[in-house]
């Protein structure tokens, strides 16, 4: 009976172990060289960006009391007459905070639509043409690159003050964020349905159609319920500047330092956060389980 376990020469395991070793000193080298360049750019950017831990160590109590000041004061004795006083708005605020709602869905329905038209254009393994593909990604950075609050701003100036300025802004942040997404969601899908199809005789948009849209459907809507719960929290800050929503109120309760009303606001807005976050992670779930199921 013969044994199954293959003996090496002693001359070719010693050679096989030494260049294990060189190879492994040669990852940790290389590992040792990235902490290095990284330690080196973050002690560079602390001294641009003026970082001072002693100023921080020094003024945290500044920053932890304001936390202090906007809590409420609560009573166990008179506990639905300190909160009926905290939230004494709430006639108005739930209404605002409802607008900025309807801000990011209608920015996000915008960009996403835009973004899901010129994708298929972008791609580099699909695209009719590569001056058109060069021409929409430097759009969608472009769109991408300039915060929305800049955006709302420009709009604000242009149109007034309202939510139209909002939905303008976030659309088209929206649009530059899903459109680089989108892009590269397609140029990973696999390219044999694709091929079938234009040996058939049909034309791009019927091969987008029926080969690539499917592959493809999954990875977008999960997409873009993630940016729509992130526009709900640019919509807060857009509203900041006039663009409508809840920030607006939010940004008058800071500069006019009504403490209480700010920590109101906040755990309003927190708490809309989490909810949609939570009810757009079980339909991201559920999506991304039929892909696998198929």
């Amino acid at each position: 009976m013969t044994s199954g376990v293959l003996s090496v020469p002693q001359e070719r395991l010693e050679a096989l172990l030494a260049d294990y070793d060189r190879e492994i000193a040669r990852r940790r080298w290389r590992s040792l060289a990235v902490l290095a360049v990284l330690a080196v750019l973050s002690v560079v950017a602390g001294y641009f960006g003026e970082v001072d831990l002693g100023n921080l160590a020094k003024h945290i109590s500044n920053f932890t009391s304001y936390f202090g000041r906007i809590l409420p004061k609560l009573s166990y004795s008179h506990f639905g007459a300190d909160v009926e006083d905290w939230y004494w708005n709430l006639g108005g605020w739930p209404r605002l905070l409802l607008d900025t709602i309807l801000i990011a869905y209608l920015g996000t329905l915008l960009g996403g639509v835009g973004a899901f038209v010129l994708a298929f254009l972008a791609a580099a393994n699909v695209a009719p043409n590569n001056a058109l593909r060069w021409g929409i990604k430097r759009l969608f950075e472009f769109c991408r690159t300039v915060p929305d609050l800049v955006f709302a701003l420009m709009f604000v100036s242009a149109f007034g003050l309202g939510p139209f300025a909002g939905i303008l802004a976030i659309a088209i942040h929206t649009f530059g964020t899903l459109g680089k997404l989108f892009t590269e969601v397609i140029e990973n899908i696999d390219m044999k349905p694709i091929e079938a199809v234009r040996a058939a005789g049909s034309r791009f948009v019927e091969a987008m159609r029926f080969a690539a849209l499917p592959q493809v459907l999954p990875g977008f809507a999960s997409y873009t319920l993630l940016r729509f719960e992130i526009n709900v929290r640019s919509g807060s800050v857009v509203g900041m500047v006039g663009a409508g929503g809840i920030g607006q109120d939010l940004f008058v309760a800071i500069r006019k330092f009504y403490y209480t009303d700010v920590s109101a606001i906040l755990l309003m807005i927190i708490i809309t956060v989490a909810a949609i976050d939570l009810v757009t992670e079980r339909i991201r779930h559920r999506v991304a389980g039929r892909e696998v199921k198929r």
